[in-house]
């Protein structure tokens, strides 16, 4: 790994992660009809091949898409919580006050908290015409923040992931992360991005029959990193903080973690999706999302890393990316 490498850093947004040379590979966001999952059916219904996934709450939940005839891509992240689940609002009880939630709106929450921060227009629900952001909001759960002059996100506050951390059931194993707060307003448009992206990967894992097990974002991947780079500087008062680790050392990490190395740095996608097979084989799909300031080394980057780039636009609304631009500066 290069000499000037900090791992404070480590939060900071990497341009540098991509994917193969397969053309096929990339995406344009942020058109309306990208979304169609939340808005009509999408994929035919998934059967669970491994008997020790499936609990009593997946199959109540598969009974509820089957009757809606449709697959909801963000039931994998309510997976693991014990919150209403229906239709209509239900009391939910917490230390210091009560919430009322419906099944939409646990899935909403959870969903939000699985990806940090999601567009507001990329929340609606037309399946439950109550389904309403603002109750959510009144009641403290989640917040807006700007994406820039005419699109808002939404974000969780801290009250709004302590409920679902407080709700928690089942292994721990392969768990689903939640964040609240949004990042700085320069990053979150691209970081609002990875949702439409998510959406257009899991109605292609719903068609194979995957199940997917969780969403793990790069900075998941970056701590686990930190955390390997800075464990023989644990305890020691003279460490001055950087790390001491060899190259042959990041290479191999980089390979046990199935991350690409090379430019003599780890590169981490945006965000992986974790699934499992029909087979019940467990495997997962890193995500990049590019705009259209990606050039030169960038663009390079992208062809290598081995990702499914989505193309995004700078403004947040989605434009096209030209994949062959990497090959003018090979």
């Amino acid at each position: 790994m290069s000499g000037d490498f900090d791992p404070r850093e480590l939060d900071m947004r990497e341009r540098e992660d991509g994917i193969r040379d397969r053309e096929e590979q990339w995406h344009v966001l942020g058109r309306e009809h990208d979304l169609a999952p939340l808005d009509r059916p999408i994929g035919r219904d998934t059967r669970e091949r491994d008997g020790q996934w499936r609990d009593e709450r997946d199959v109540e939940a598969r009974d509820r898409d089957d009757d809606r005839g449709s697959f909801d891509p963000r039931d994998v992240f309510v997976r693991d919580l014990e919150l209403p689940d229906g239709r209509e609002r239900e009391l939910v009880r917490e230390h210091d006050r009560d919430y009322t939630l419906s099944g939409s709106e646990s899935r909403t929450l959870a969903t939000i908290g699985a990806l940090r921060v999601v567009p507001e227009r990329d929340l609606r629900d037309q399946r439950d015409e109550r389904f309403d952001l603002r109750h959510l909001e009144k009641q403290g759960l989640i917040e807006r923040v700007a994406l820039n002059e005419r699109e808002r996100a939404v974000a969780l506050t801290k009250a709004g992931r302590d409920l679902l951390e407080r709700h928690r059931t089942g292994d721990p194993g392969h768990r689903q992360a939640f964040y609240a707060g949004a990042d700085r307003a320069r990053e979150r448009t691209h970081d609002a991005q990875v949702y439409r992206a998510y959406l257009l990967e899991a109605a292609k894992l719903q068609d194979r029959d995957a199940r997917i097990l969780r969403v793990e974002l790069d900075r998941e991947l970056k701590r686990e990193y930190q955390r390997f780079l800075q464990e023989r500087n644990r305890g020691d008062r003279d460490s001055d903080g950087r790390p001491d680790r060899s190259r042959e050392e990041v290479e191999a990490w980089a390979r046990e973690h199935d991350l690409p190395y090379f430019d003599e740095q780890v590169h981490f996608p945006d965000a992986r999706i974790e699934y499992q097979d029909a087979a019940g084989d467990v495997h997962h799909l890193d995500i990049e999302i590019t705009t259209e300031h990606y050039r030169g080394g960038h663009a390079v980057a992208a062809r290598r890393s081995g990702f499914s780039i989505h193309a995004s636009g700078g403004n947040g609304r989605g434009a096209p990316f030209d994949p062959h631009i990497a090959e003018d500066f090979l």
